[in-house]
């Protein structure tokens, strides 16, 4: 019962039980080599989701990183064919991602727009750019073309558990940051009650747009990780926009709350793994691709009823 009232116990329970599942009914499920292949189901999720929650607690939403994860890599290859350095060629295009973040925020914060309405517009207006940049054309990623023992790539995707060891880091450091820092508290005060925040001497806007901006930068950074791992980059709008409802659903069944006032990253982060456990075990079980996201979908219902049932328990509002 303690476990159940955490906000992320449903999920827990549930990410242990499609674990056990899978391990059973499938053979191969539990392999050493399955789990290598688990990863790139879940590691790119949990960061986008990581991103993604600080925004949903402020009661906003972010329809953009989707793009963004698109758009990164191929200005990543621009900046490296112009002769910038390898390493400050990612720095700089993530922080251009950052100021489209930031315009993000500011449209929100500043002009009023709607967030859905904001990011919807700047998820059409990246892909748009990256299929008129790359001529609609795939890409081979900066940074992977080297013979032999390469570092960058290695580090930033390509390696094993490079995107499992990016991942773990940054739910570290962003729940830490959540639950310890100025940042966060003022995060959870905006989504809670924004006038209230305001009235208390909390810069309302500041924080939508640093959290928008945190948004961006780890969805670029989400797409450089996996435009390095399989070494290219394709304009496919498409798939970017499924991992971006991806991170949302991770985020979500994971106990942030859309309304706002309430979230985990961790929970984002178990969240994804449960996705990708969900996803992965089914494609082992030879599920037809037809009714692949049929079953996701009942899945995430049931995640989210469970996680609404332990909500009412925890706030006393469910017991008899």
């Amino acid at each position: 019962m303690r476990l159940l009232t955490l906000r992320e116990g449903s999920i827990i329970l549930i990410t242990i039980f499609a674990l056990i599942f899978f391990s059973v009914s499938v053979g191969r499920f539990h392999t050493g080599g399955n789990f290598k292949n688990l990863l790139p189901y879940f590691a790119p999720y949990a960061i986008l989701a990581a991103g993604e929650v600080f925004v949903m607690i402020t009661g906003e939403i972010d329809l953009s990183i989707g793009a963004m994860y698109l758009f990164t890599p191929f200005l990543f290859q621009k900046l490296d064919s112009a002769g910038i350095p390898l390493i400050l060629a990612m720095i700089l295009a993530l922080i251009i991602i950052s100021l489209l973040g930031a315009a993000n925020g500011f449209a929100v914060a500043y002009l009023g727009i709607s967030s859905f309405v904001t990011t919807l517009g700047m998820l059409f207006v990246l892909d748009g750019v990256t299929l008129v940049m790359s001529h609609a054309t795939p890409i081979n990623t900066p940074g992977t073309a080297v013979v032999g023992v390469n570092t960058f790539s290695q580090v930033f995707g390509e390696g094993t558990y490079s995107e499992l060891i990016w991942a773990v880091g940054i739910v570290v450091i962003l729940q830490l940051v959540l639950v310890l820092s100025r940042w966060g508290l003022y995060t959870i005060a905006v989504g809670g009650n924004r006038h209230g925040a305001a009235e208390a001497g909390i810069r309302v806007r500041s924080v939508l747009i640093r959290n928008f901006m945190l948004a961006a930068v780890l969805a670029g950074f989400t797409g450089i990780l996996e435009a390095v791992r399989v070494s290219t980059a394709t304009p496919d709008p498409s798939a970017s926009n499924d991992i971006l409802f991806q991170a949302i659903a991770a985020a979500v069944i994971g106990g942030t709350l859309l309304r706002g006032g309430s979230g985990t990253v961790v929970g984002a982060f178990i969240g994804a793994l449960f996705l990708g456990i969900l996803r992965d075990g089914l494609i082992l079980k030879g599920v037809s691709a037809n009714y692949l996201n049929l079953w996701l979908g009942i899945a995430i219902l049931i995640a989210m009823a469970a996680n609404t049932y332990v909500a009412r328990v925890r706030t006393g509002s469910g017991r008899g």
